[in-house]
Protein backbone atom coordinates (compact mmCIF):
# COMPACT_ATOMS: atom_id res chain seq x y z
CA UNK A 1 0.00 0.00 0.00
CA UNK A 2 1.70 3.28 -1.03
CA UNK A 3 0.29 7.24 -0.64
CA UNK A 4 1.83 9.16 -3.37
CA UNK A 5 2.24 12.32 -1.07
CA UNK A 6 3.20 10.99 2.73
CA UNK A 7 3.49 7.38 2.09
CA UNK A 8 2.23 4.71 4.01
CA UNK A 9 3.70 2.16 5.74
CA UNK A 10 4.59 -1.34 3.35
CA UNK A 11 2.58 -4.10 5.67
CA UNK A 12 3.92 -6.83 3.29
CA UNK A 13 7.44 -5.77 3.89
CA UNK A 14 7.29 -5.74 7.55
CA UNK A 15 5.41 -9.03 7.80
CA UNK A 16 8.42 -10.56 5.91
CA UNK A 17 10.91 -8.56 8.11
CA UNK A 18 9.63 -9.55 11.37
CA UNK A 19 8.31 -13.63 10.13
CA UNK A 20 11.94 -14.05 8.91
CA UNK A 21 13.28 -12.58 12.52
CA UNK A 22 10.98 -14.70 14.43
CA UNK A 23 11.49 -18.02 12.21
CA UNK A 24 7.22 -17.76 12.33
CA UNK A 25 4.70 -16.33 10.49
CA UNK A 26 3.70 -12.80 11.91
CA UNK A 27 0.16 -11.12 10.48
CA UNK A 28 -0.28 -7.49 11.16
CA UNK A 29 -4.03 -7.31 12.47
CA UNK A 30 -4.30 -3.28 12.14
CA UNK A 31 -2.01 -0.36 12.53
CA UNK A 32 -2.69 3.07 13.44
CA UNK A 33 -0.47 6.57 11.99
CA UNK A 34 0.48 8.64 14.73
CA UNK A 35 0.36 11.66 12.25
CA UNK A 36 1.68 13.85 11.36
CA UNK A 37 4.65 11.65 11.63
CA UNK A 38 5.84 8.52 9.23
CA UNK A 39 5.51 6.53 12.46
CA UNK A 40 2.76 4.06 13.49
CA UNK A 41 1.81 2.17 16.04
CA UNK A 42 1.17 -1.58 14.96
CA UNK A 43 -0.66 -4.67 15.99
CA UNK A 44 0.51 -8.26 15.18
CA UNK A 45 0.32 -11.51 16.09
CA UNK A 46 1.31 -15.05 15.24
CA UNK A 47 4.17 -15.37 17.83
CA UNK A 48 4.73 -14.91 21.37
CA UNK A 49 8.40 -13.78 20.52
CA UNK A 50 6.96 -10.35 19.53
CA UNK A 51 5.13 -8.07 21.68
CA UNK A 52 1.32 -7.81 20.70
CA UNK A 53 2.28 -3.73 19.46
CA UNK A 54 5.28 -2.43 18.10
CA UNK A 55 6.09 1.08 16.83
CA UNK A 56 7.37 1.47 12.90
CA UNK A 57 9.13 4.47 11.71
CA UNK A 58 9.36 4.82 7.74
CA UNK A 59 10.93 6.82 5.68
CA UNK A 60 7.57 8.18 3.32
CA UNK A 61 7.80 7.55 -0.33
CA UNK A 62 8.27 11.32 -1.14
CA UNK A 63 11.12 11.00 0.79
CA UNK A 64 13.30 8.04 -0.39
CA UNK A 65 15.37 9.51 -2.65
CA UNK A 66 16.38 12.53 -0.40
CA UNK A 67 19.98 12.04 0.81
CA UNK A 68 19.01 13.38 4.74
CA UNK A 69 16.01 10.74 4.64
CA UNK A 70 18.00 7.74 4.98
CA UNK A 71 21.02 9.21 7.04
CA UNK A 72 17.92 10.28 9.58
CA UNK A 73 17.04 6.20 9.96
CA UNK A 74 20.26 5.45 9.71
CA UNK A 75 21.86 7.27 12.83
CA UNK A 76 18.35 6.46 14.91
CA UNK A 77 19.29 3.07 14.24
CA UNK A 78 22.60 3.28 15.30
CA UNK A 79 21.76 5.35 18.51
CA UNK A 80 19.14 3.35 20.13
CA UNK A 81 21.12 0.27 19.35
CA UNK A 82 24.37 1.86 20.90
CA UNK A 83 22.11 2.64 24.06
CA UNK A 84 20.50 -0.67 24.40
CA UNK A 85 23.20 -2.79 23.50
CA UNK A 86 26.48 -1.35 23.53
CA UNK A 87 25.90 0.78 26.76
CA UNK A 88 22.99 -1.51 28.26
CA UNK A 89 20.73 1.58 29.59
CA UNK A 90 17.06 2.25 29.55
CA UNK A 91 17.20 5.36 27.83
CA UNK A 92 15.09 5.21 24.81
CA UNK A 93 13.19 2.17 23.00
CA UNK A 94 14.56 -0.90 22.06
CA UNK A 95 15.00 -1.76 18.52
CA UNK A 96 13.42 -4.93 17.61
CA UNK A 97 14.31 -4.81 13.84
CA UNK A 98 15.47 -2.73 10.83
CA UNK A 99 15.71 -2.79 7.36
CA UNK A 100 17.55 -0.15 6.11
CA UNK A 101 17.08 -0.72 2.69
CA UNK A 102 13.25 -0.69 2.96
CA UNK A 103 13.95 2.33 5.19
CA UNK A 104 12.01 1.16 8.49
CA UNK A 105 12.44 0.34 11.53
CA UNK A 106 10.53 -1.35 14.43
CA UNK A 107 11.03 -0.40 17.65
CA UNK A 108 9.31 -1.06 21.38
CA UNK A 109 5.81 0.44 21.95
CA UNK A 110 6.14 2.70 24.82
CA UNK A 111 2.85 2.94 25.44
CA UNK A 112 1.11 3.90 27.73
CA UNK A 113 3.15 6.68 28.21
CA UNK A 114 2.60 9.94 26.92
CA UNK A 115 4.81 13.16 25.68
CA UNK A 116 5.32 15.22 28.24
CA UNK A 117 4.47 18.32 25.88
CA UNK A 118 0.67 16.87 25.50
CA UNK A 119 0.78 16.70 29.55
CA UNK A 120 2.33 20.18 29.71
CA UNK A 121 -0.18 21.49 27.11
CA UNK A 122 -3.21 20.02 28.92
CA UNK A 123 -2.83 20.69 32.50
CA UNK A 124 0.15 23.42 32.47
CA UNK A 125 3.70 23.03 34.27
CA UNK A 126 2.27 23.70 37.53
CA UNK A 127 0.76 20.25 37.30
CA UNK A 128 3.91 18.34 36.62
CA UNK A 129 6.75 18.66 38.88
CA UNK A 130 7.60 15.33 39.26
CA UNK A 131 7.56 14.74 35.71
CA UNK A 132 9.55 17.80 34.67
CA UNK A 133 12.34 16.62 37.26
CA UNK A 134 11.55 13.03 35.37
CA UNK A 135 12.75 15.00 31.99
CA UNK A 136 15.41 16.83 33.53
CA UNK A 137 17.33 13.69 34.75
CA UNK A 138 16.70 12.27 32.01
CA UNK A 139 18.45 14.74 29.79
CA UNK A 140 21.43 14.72 32.28
CA UNK A 141 21.02 10.63 32.47
CA UNK A 142 21.84 10.88 28.97
CA UNK A 143 24.78 12.52 28.58
CA UNK A 144 26.52 11.14 31.77
CA UNK A 145 25.70 7.75 30.09
CA UNK A 146 27.75 8.28 26.80
CA UNK A 147 30.20 10.70 27.76
CA UNK A 148 33.52 9.32 26.53
CA UNK A 149 31.68 6.57 24.42
CA UNK A 150 31.99 8.54 20.86
CA UNK A 151 34.54 6.05 19.24
CA UNK A 152 32.11 3.03 20.12
CA UNK A 153 29.30 4.88 18.83
CA UNK A 154 30.89 6.01 15.38
CA UNK A 155 32.22 2.50 15.01
CA UNK A 156 28.54 1.63 14.91
CA UNK A 157 27.22 4.40 12.92
CA UNK A 158 29.72 3.77 10.02
CA UNK A 159 28.93 0.75 10.05
CA UNK A 160 25.69 1.95 8.55
CA UNK A 161 27.26 4.59 6.11
CA UNK A 162 29.28 7.79 5.92
CA UNK A 163 29.12 9.87 9.24
CA UNK A 164 30.71 13.43 10.08
CA UNK A 165 31.96 13.13 13.50
CA UNK A 166 33.22 16.94 13.46
CA UNK A 167 29.99 18.46 11.73
CA UNK A 168 28.05 16.73 14.89
CA UNK A 169 30.46 18.26 17.49
CA UNK A 170 30.38 21.74 15.96
CA UNK A 171 26.75 21.71 15.26
CA UNK A 172 24.81 22.24 12.23
CA UNK A 173 23.17 25.56 12.78
CA UNK A 174 25.99 27.42 12.39
CA UNK A 175 25.18 29.64 9.49
CA UNK A 176 21.95 30.23 11.32
CA UNK A 177 23.76 32.31 13.78
CA UNK A 178 25.31 33.78 11.15
CA UNK A 179 22.41 35.24 9.51
CA UNK A 180 21.14 36.12 13.22
CA UNK A 181 23.75 38.67 13.67
CA UNK A 182 23.52 40.41 10.39
CA UNK A 183 19.68 40.53 11.40
CA UNK A 184 20.85 42.16 14.92
CA UNK A 185 23.29 44.82 13.13
CA UNK A 186 20.54 45.48 10.35
CA UNK A 187 17.92 46.38 13.14
CA UNK A 188 20.43 48.77 15.12
CA UNK A 189 22.49 46.83 17.38
CA UNK A 190 25.43 44.80 15.92
CA UNK A 191 27.71 43.33 18.32
CA UNK A 192 30.38 45.44 19.45
CA UNK A 193 34.32 44.01 19.40
CA UNK A 194 33.88 42.79 23.04
CA UNK A 195 30.77 41.27 22.11
CA UNK A 196 32.07 39.38 19.51
CA UNK A 197 34.79 38.19 20.96
CA UNK A 198 33.32 37.12 23.56
CA UNK A 199 31.38 34.83 21.57
CA UNK A 200 33.67 33.67 19.61
CA UNK A 201 35.19 32.28 22.46
CA UNK A 202 31.94 30.98 23.47
CA UNK A 203 31.02 28.91 20.19
CA UNK A 204 34.48 28.08 20.55
CA UNK A 205 34.19 25.93 24.25
CA UNK A 206 31.11 24.60 22.42
CA UNK A 207 32.38 23.28 19.36
CA UNK A 208 35.00 21.31 21.46
CA UNK A 209 33.54 19.94 24.47
CA UNK A 210 36.20 18.18 26.30
CA UNK A 211 34.83 15.76 28.94
CA UNK A 212 31.31 17.42 27.99
CA UNK A 213 31.15 15.60 24.77
CA UNK A 214 28.09 12.91 24.74
CA UNK A 215 25.34 11.50 22.90
CA UNK A 216 22.10 14.17 22.13
CA UNK A 217 19.25 12.88 20.03
CA UNK A 218 19.38 16.49 18.45
CA UNK A 219 16.06 17.55 19.80
CA UNK A 220 15.58 17.91 23.46
CA UNK A 221 12.35 19.53 23.98
CA UNK A 222 9.26 18.02 25.99
CA UNK A 223 7.78 16.40 23.09
CA UNK A 224 11.07 13.68 22.79
CA UNK A 225 9.97 12.01 26.36
CA UNK A 226 7.57 9.48 26.91
CA UNK A 227 6.29 9.21 30.89
CA UNK A 228 3.74 7.70 32.75
CA UNK A 229 0.75 10.02 33.00
CA UNK A 230 0.38 8.45 36.76
CA UNK A 231 4.27 8.76 37.64
CA UNK A 232 7.27 10.14 36.75
CA UNK A 233 9.08 6.50 36.52
CA UNK A 234 10.70 5.25 33.81
CA UNK A 235 10.99 7.59 31.37
CA UNK A 236 12.56 7.17 27.93
CA UNK A 237 13.38 9.38 25.51
CA UNK A 238 12.72 9.04 21.79
CA UNK A 239 13.38 10.62 18.31
CA UNK A 240 17.10 9.75 17.85
CA UNK A 241 17.27 10.86 13.73
CA UNK A 242 19.48 13.74 14.57
CA UNK A 243 21.76 12.16 17.15
CA UNK A 244 25.26 12.88 17.68
CA UNK A 245 27.95 13.48 19.83
CA UNK A 246 28.25 17.01 20.57
CA UNK A 247 28.35 19.51 23.97
CA UNK A 248 26.22 17.99 26.73
CA UNK A 249 25.47 21.51 27.79
CA UNK A 250 23.46 21.84 24.56
CA UNK A 251 20.54 19.68 26.13
CA UNK A 252 20.03 21.99 29.15
CA UNK A 253 19.11 24.65 27.38
CA UNK A 254 15.55 24.03 26.83
CA UNK A 255 15.48 23.87 31.16
CA UNK A 256 16.25 27.62 30.62
CA UNK A 257 15.20 28.96 27.11
CA UNK A 258 11.50 28.07 25.75
CA UNK A 259 11.77 25.75 22.78
CA UNK A 260 10.05 26.16 19.26
CA UNK A 261 6.50 24.43 21.08
CA UNK A 262 7.06 27.40 23.82
CA UNK A 263 6.58 25.14 26.80
CA UNK A 264 8.18 27.42 29.50
CA UNK A 265 8.28 26.53 32.79
CA UNK A 266 9.86 29.15 34.82
CA UNK A 267 13.01 29.84 36.20
CA UNK A 268 14.78 26.13 36.93
CA UNK A 269 17.14 27.19 39.65
CA UNK A 270 14.38 28.16 41.67
CA UNK A 271 11.80 25.27 40.53
CA UNK A 272 14.78 22.69 41.47
CA UNK A 273 14.52 21.32 37.13
CA UNK A 274 18.75 22.97 36.86
CA UNK A 275 19.65 20.92 40.07
CA UNK A 276 17.81 17.80 39.05
CA UNK A 277 19.71 17.73 35.44
CA UNK A 278 23.33 19.07 36.68
CA UNK A 279 23.03 15.73 39.54
CA UNK A 280 22.71 13.12 36.96
CA UNK A 281 24.86 14.52 34.73
CA UNK A 282 28.06 15.16 36.98
CA UNK A 283 27.39 11.29 37.76
CA UNK A 284 28.93 10.58 34.19
CA UNK A 285 30.95 14.14 33.91
CA UNK A 286 32.52 14.99 37.28
CA UNK A 287 33.68 18.16 35.85
CA UNK A 288 29.76 19.37 36.38
CA UNK A 289 30.73 20.40 39.53
CA UNK A 290 33.12 23.09 38.34
CA UNK A 291 30.68 26.55 38.26
CA UNK A 292 33.03 28.32 36.74
CA UNK A 293 33.32 25.77 33.64
CA UNK A 294 29.83 24.77 33.71
CA UNK A 295 28.05 28.06 34.35
CA UNK A 296 30.08 29.29 30.88
CA UNK A 297 29.11 26.57 29.18
CA UNK A 298 25.93 27.25 29.72
CA UNK A 299 25.50 30.42 29.10
CA UNK A 300 27.04 29.77 25.59
CA UNK A 301 24.66 27.21 24.86
CA UNK A 302 21.78 29.17 25.71
CA UNK A 303 22.90 32.10 23.70
CA UNK A 304 23.78 30.24 20.76
CA UNK A 305 20.07 29.06 20.53
CA UNK A 306 18.93 32.29 21.04
CA UNK A 307 20.84 33.39 17.77
CA UNK A 308 19.20 30.46 15.87
CA UNK A 309 15.79 31.45 17.05
CA UNK A 310 16.48 35.07 15.81
CA UNK A 311 17.38 34.23 12.12
CA UNK A 312 13.39 33.91 11.94
CA UNK A 313 13.24 37.74 12.40
CA UNK A 314 12.37 38.32 8.63
CA UNK A 315 9.69 35.84 8.90
CA UNK A 316 8.19 36.88 12.17
CA UNK A 317 8.00 40.70 11.37
CA UNK A 318 5.90 40.04 8.42
CA UNK A 319 3.13 38.08 10.81
CA UNK A 320 0.39 40.47 12.24
CA UNK A 321 0.38 41.71 15.29
CA UNK A 322 -0.60 39.69 18.00
CA UNK A 323 1.30 36.60 16.41
CA UNK A 324 2.34 34.94 19.54
CA UNK A 325 5.94 33.85 17.91
CA UNK A 326 6.93 37.36 18.11
CA UNK A 327 6.45 36.78 21.85
CA UNK A 328 8.07 33.51 22.03
CA UNK A 329 11.51 35.23 20.08
CA UNK A 330 11.35 38.15 22.85
CA UNK A 331 11.23 35.35 25.67
CA UNK A 332 13.58 33.59 24.11
CA UNK A 333 16.51 35.97 24.03
CA UNK A 334 15.08 37.27 27.42
CA UNK A 335 15.95 33.93 28.96
CA UNK A 336 18.62 33.21 27.44
CA UNK A 337 19.78 37.03 28.84
CA UNK A 338 18.98 35.39 32.46
CA UNK A 339 21.00 32.72 31.94
CA UNK A 340 24.07 34.05 31.40
CA UNK A 341 22.96 36.93 34.54
CA UNK A 342 22.29 33.74 36.99
CA UNK A 343 25.44 31.51 36.45
CA UNK A 344 27.61 35.35 35.86
CA UNK A 345 28.95 34.31 32.40
CA UNK A 346 29.13 36.04 29.06
CA UNK A 347 28.22 39.97 30.78
CA UNK A 348 29.09 41.24 26.90
CA UNK A 349 27.03 38.48 24.81
CA UNK A 350 24.49 38.61 27.84
CA UNK A 351 24.10 42.76 27.48
CA UNK A 352 23.81 42.56 23.69
CA UNK A 353 21.06 39.54 23.51
CA UNK A 354 19.10 42.04 25.93
CA UNK A 355 19.49 45.02 23.66
CA UNK A 356 18.30 42.98 20.63
CA UNK A 357 15.34 42.34 22.83
CA UNK A 358 14.28 45.63 23.98
CA UNK A 359 14.48 46.53 19.77
CA UNK A 360 12.41 43.76 19.18
CA UNK A 361 9.47 45.08 21.75
CA UNK A 362 9.67 48.59 20.56
CA UNK A 363 9.52 47.21 17.14
CA UNK A 364 6.74 44.76 17.82
CA UNK A 365 4.41 46.63 20.77
CA UNK A 366 2.45 43.74 20.88
CA UNK A 367 5.19 41.69 22.09
CA UNK A 368 6.01 44.42 24.77
CA UNK A 369 5.07 42.31 27.81
CA UNK A 370 5.34 41.71 31.26
CA UNK A 371 7.40 38.01 30.88
CA UNK A 372 8.33 37.04 34.56
CA UNK A 373 5.13 34.93 35.11
CA UNK A 374 6.22 32.52 31.74
CA UNK A 375 3.38 30.09 33.51
CA UNK A 376 0.53 32.37 32.16
CA UNK A 377 1.27 32.37 28.38
CA UNK A 378 -0.33 29.50 26.65
CA UNK A 379 1.94 27.12 24.98
CA UNK A 380 2.54 28.30 21.15
CA UNK A 381 0.67 26.83 18.58
CA UNK A 382 2.27 25.71 15.73
CA UNK A 383 1.08 26.43 12.35
CA UNK A 384 -0.32 24.05 9.79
Amino acid sequence: MSDTSQGILEIDALQGLLTGLCTAPVVVDRWERLEPWAVARVWVRGTAALPRSVVVKWVPDGQREARAAPWRLRTELAALQFLSEDLEVELAPRVIAADTAARFLVLEDLAPRVSLDQLLRRDGAAAHGDRLAAFARARGALSAATAGRAEAYYARRAGLGPVDAAADRAGRLAPLRREAIQHASALGAPPGGRVVHELATAMEALADPGPFLALSNGDAEANNILLHASGPADARLIDFEFAGYTHALTDAVCLYVPGPAWLTVSNPTITGLADQYRHALARGIPQAEDDRRYGGDLAAACASWALVRLHRFPLLDTRPSGDHSRLQLVATLEAAARTGEIYQALPHVTGWIRRIAAVLRRRWPDANQDLADGGRFRPYQPRH
